[in-house]
């Protein structure tokens, strides 16, 4: 049979996908996923078109609507997509942006000097997962209107009214037989984002609303103050030193900007962007303006005598120390790594923004002493506390040596040595960690019981977080190191790692302290999707030699139906902790992969991510009240 397919394999055996339909036969690798995070992509590609208007010089207002239906309408107020002829595609500019892949003006610089979406598949790869889109462009004083669907055309362009004004107004449903049934389009993440792009484009007016309910949601974005607001918005809980630092220069056809603020804390917060779009793996943009810091500090301690001593120098984790800040690159053709434009890569970027920021920020301490100063001994303080890490650091490296093979010995390791097909399960306390180590799958499956509560390492330097017992036996446990300098992805020796905790405040406080662990200081392995957290069951019914796991109130009432009778009849037994499964039933409800639900802990909101860890873990207590305030009416069941 084999050598029959090979014979019968010819020409006619290759597939030609024509126009649109390479996108509809493989969405995943234009927008990722056909969940929601797909779903999202779908609105970031219209917009993302109006924001380069908007940089062009040539828009000021972006509306974006949730329609019934979860229809999605955006509209600018910019140039309006051209309805003239294309000279060789014989069909109007509107139908092309529209109907083929890898067509824009973003490919002509004279069109659009800086632009995100270089790759040229936006609004056509919207058109292709569609099921129906209508583009209107008001320009040359009349309106224009077309009609696809599923990414062919049904109507012609034509004129439907005249406008004094210009823009475009794209609005589009998306295609239920490609997208995963029961999504939504989720309004606080889309407005993240929204939020996001009006404060990296000082002045911009984003109007975003939600009119599917009966009562209208509106938000309007707009921020003058650029990104020196947006830093003031990621630091408000932390205490700040000083007010933000703004630093600009253009270098040739490149703009740089920087805004930073030094606050109390310890966490670092760096965000990073390159026309618009969020570098989270950085790239040589960060790498230089890091750089540059480090050197411009230590240059001006020096020259005032701010240091200890004559040979000392800071780190660049020691300038970094309580920092956030914000990065924001605009310039031509820039060079991300891989179709997600998560890294930058063009090289010469390192030398622009080092140059800007040696220059810009030595102006601005010689003219602020007073701001200088408070940075610098922020700086020597951090370095202080690094010498005690270091020395943390080492003792924990020569208990390793000696105890051989330098794993913690409470860990229950698996006998597979391959990462990738290894999980290591970190349990909430003994009782359930023994039960979880009898009934694993020795194969693959490592524990790690954890006595008690972490430290919050939102409150502690990293000396002090290195003396913490149960999080040094996590670090050497999980292998990767901890922090810029020994962290190594590669040395991952899980690319699993369950949270499990019981199911109660005190379960979720654990689960929140390890999140806050991971988020600060091993946030890769969250960007590798490597992070889990496992789902117990809140009960157990049984009724004869039925049996049910429910874990939740409304699946605990369904059973009860479906197992019929009085409920005097059925066995209920409500788990407050994990310690009290059976290890056979900790296996089938919560272990065992062909019937366990674990959540996987995603960074597709990383600017709220860390304002909500600064927030509910942070020492501003006011902040964390008003926010318990806020949202106290969302809690039921707080404990049982």
């Amino acid at each position: 049979m084999v050598k029959e397919a090979q014979k019968d394999y010819g020409a006619q055996s290759i597939q030609v996908l024509k126009g649109l339909e390479a996108v509809r036969k493989r969405p995943g690798m234009y927008i990722g996923s056909t969940g929601q995070r797909g779903l999202h992509h779908l609105v970031y590609e219209v917009v993302d078109n109006s924001i380069d208007e908007a940089l062009a010089g040539h828009c000021s207002h972006i509306e974006i609507e949730i329609l019934p239906g979860d229809e999605i309408c955006v509209t600018d107020d910019g140039r309006g997509i051209p309805v003239d002829n294309h000279p060789t595609e014989k069909m109007p500019g509107v139908e092309v942006a529209m109907t083929i892949l890898h067509a824009g003006g973003k490919f002509d610089s004279s069109s659009y000097k800086v632009s995100g979406g270089l790759h040229g598949v936006g609004v056509s790869v919207v058109n292709a997962l569609s099921e129906w889109l209508e583009v209107e462009v008001s320009r040359n004083n009349k309106v224009y209107h077309q009609r696809y669907q599923r990414g062919i055309k049904s109507t012609d362009l034509r004129v439907i009214g005249e406008s004094r004004k210009s823009g475009t107004r794209i609005r589009f449903k998306a295609d239920s037989e490609i997208f995963d049934d029961n999504i939504f389009f989720d309004f606080d993440g889309l407005a993240s984002r929204f939020r996001e792009l009006a404060y990296l484009n000082a002045g911009i007016r984003i109007t975003f609303s939600d009119k599917r309910g009966d009562e209208i949601r509106e938000q309007v974005f707009q921020f003058a103050g650029g990104i020196r607001s947006f830093v003031e918005y990621l630091a408000e809980n932390r205490r700040p030193i000083h007010k933000p630092i703004y630093l600009s220069k253009e270098i040739g056809t490149t703009q740089v900007e920087i805004a930073m603020e030094y606050g109390e804390t310890y966490q670092e917060t760096i965000f990073s962007y390159v026309n618009n779009i969020n570098t989270h793996e950085g790239g040589f943009h960060l790498s230089g303006f890091k750089a540059a810091l480090t050197r411009t500090l230590n240059d001006y301690a020096k020259k005032n005598n701010l240091l200890k001593k004559a040979d000392f120098t800071l780190s660049g984790d020691d300038v970094r120390e309580g920092l956030t800040t914000v990065i924001s690159i605009k310039m031509i053709d820039p060079q991300f790594e891989g179709q997600t434009k998560t890294k930058l890569g063009n090289s010469e970027i390192r030398g622009v923004v080092e140059s800007a920021v040696n220059e810009q920020l030595a102006i601005f301490l010689e003219e602020n002493p007073s701001v200088s100063r408070k940075v610098i001994e922020k700086s020597v303080s951090a370095a202080m506390a690094r010498e005690a890490a270091r020395k943390a650091r080492d003792l924990t490296r020569r208990k390793n040596a000696m105890d051989g093979a330098g794993l913690p010995g409470k860990l229950a390791d698996c006998s597979l040595t391959d990462p990738e097909h290894c999980e290591v399960y970190l349990v909430e306390g003994d009782s359930a960690g023994g039960s979880a180590k009898m009934g694993r799958d020795r194969r693959n499956q490592a524990i790690l019981p954890l006595r008690g509560k972490i430290l919050n390492v939102e409150k502690a330097r990293l000396n002090k977080i290195l003396s913490n017992e149960e999080i040094r036996t996590m670090i050497t446990a999980i292998g990767t190191g901890i922090g810029e300098e020994d962290f190594s992805i590669e040395n991952a020796r899980y690319h699993k790692i369950i949270i499990m905790t019981d199911a109660d405040v005190d379960g979720a406080h654990i689960r929140i302290l390890l999140l806050t662990f991971f988020f600060r200081y091993m946030k890769e392995l969250i960007d590798q999707g490597m992070i889990y957290i496992a789902q117990p069951p809140l009960y157990r019914l049984s009724k004869g030699k039925q049996e049910h796991y429910a874990y939740s109130d409304r699946e605990r009432d369904d059973y009860m139906k479906r197992l019929g009778g009085k409920e005097a009849r059925i066995s209920i037994q409500r788990y407050k902790g994990l310690g009290e499964m059976n290890p056979d039933q900790l296996w089938k409800t919560t272990m065992d992969p062909a019937t366990r639900t674990i959540l996987q802990v995603r960074m597709d909101e990383a600017i709220e991510a860390d304002r909500l860890f600064s927030e509910l873990m942070g020492d501003d207590v006011e902040s964390r009240r008003v926010f318990i305030e806020n949202n106290a009416h969302y809690v039921t069941n707080l404990d049982v």
